[in-house]
């Protein structure tokens, strides 16, 4: 039987990933703070990251695959330490946040890296990133590293995605304010196929780094392909990038914004090449798929709950207002 250590598995990717192994017919066992369950067929180890002996529960095993999506490089460093005798394989979780600037359209895996943040801390998540990915790189070649996009699908904590077609299922025939498109672009990948292109990655022992993204897509394109399967008929409103700005709405994500809006300086980040992750085997559902995916979740979780992100529907309608839409 294939032994498997989440260090994580109770959150929304690592959870998957955990399920995943588990329908594989491996031993899953997941190390978390123990606020939340682990995935029913795996065995929860509770333990702090932030204690130095955090890992001594799971030292005195060999494990075929450990996996771990922590941004914080600390913690990664330290488990490379503890498990690195231990480990046949290693897939960390990364992300496209990784680099150093997202100025040029099409960058690949050979782009520069920001600069890791030798003093360990977690509050800037490029540098943070990039200390994890240098903590991995101790394990040579039996690690895999997947620098992951804008990850969306059913669950989803953030809400950035799934604003957008609760937002359109919400008020069929009412107008819409939409975040500013032109020349802008989106590029998502479903946690499934990302989950699924893990899991596959380990069971084969796999090694190298990849952009785990989806295909960059107009970001005009993706709103039309959300309105249209969340069966929205009414007006769509847009306003200049400036005028938002002055009026207080954020880009991305959090409160008050337009999720998947990003800054004109940006043009790189929705656009990386991901060909390395496709010819790993790494799968892409259709877009359409993933949207309905999200809009049967949103649905179910309810259209009008409180979000992360996003607008307030009060927020919206001010706004609409003062653009006299």
């Amino acid at each position: 039987m294939t032994d498997v250590l989440i260090l994580g598995g109770t959150g929304w990717l690592s959870g998957r990933i955990a399920q995943r192994w588990i329908d594989e017919g491996a031993s899953v066992t997941c190390v978390g703070r123990g606020g939340r369950p682990a995935p029913r067929g795996s065995r929860l180890v509770v333990a702090d990251r932030d204690a130095p002996d955090a890992y001594a529960p799971v030292v005195g095993q060999e494990w075929d695959e450990v996996v771990d999506v922590s941004s914080h490089p600390g913690h990664v460093a330290q488990a490379v330490a503890a498990l690195e005798e231990r480990a046949v394989h290693w897939s960390y979780v990364s992300s496209v946040s990784v680099y150093a600037d997202a100025d040029r359209p099409g960058a690949d895996e050979t782009a520069p890296l920001a600069v890791p943040a030798d003093d360990g801390s977690p509050d800037d998540y490029a540098r943070a990133k990039a200390a994890a990915e240098r903590a991995v790189g101790a394990l040579g070649d039996r690690v895999a590293i997947s620098r992951a996009g804008l990850i969306v699908g059913p669950g989803d904590p953030t809400d950035r995605f799934g604003y957008w077609p609760a937002r359109f299922a919400a008020d069929a025939d009412a107008p819409v304010l939409v975040a500013p498109h032109e020349g802008a672009f989106a590029q998502v990948i479903d946690v499934d196929d990302l989950a699924d292109f893990i899991v596959r990655s380990g069971r084969r022992g796999w090694r190298g780094t990849v952009n785990a993204v989806g295909v960059s897509t107009p970001l005009s394109s993706v709103l039309e392909t959300v309105r249209t399967i969340a069966g929205h008929r009414g007006p769509v409103v847009s306003a200049p990038a400036e005028w938002l700005r002055d009026r207080g709405v954020a880009h991305w994500s959090g409160p008050r914004s337009l999720p998947l809006w990003l800054p004109a300086d940006m043009p790189g980040f929705a656009t990386r090449d991901g060909r390395a992750y496709r010819a790993a085997g790494g799968r892409l559902r259709p877009l359409g798929e993933t949207v309905e995916r999200v809009l049967a979740d949103e649905r179910a979780r309810g259209l009008d709950r409180p979000r992360r992100a996003g607008l307030g529907r009060a927020e919206e309608a001010e706004l609409r207002a003062a653009l006299g839409a």
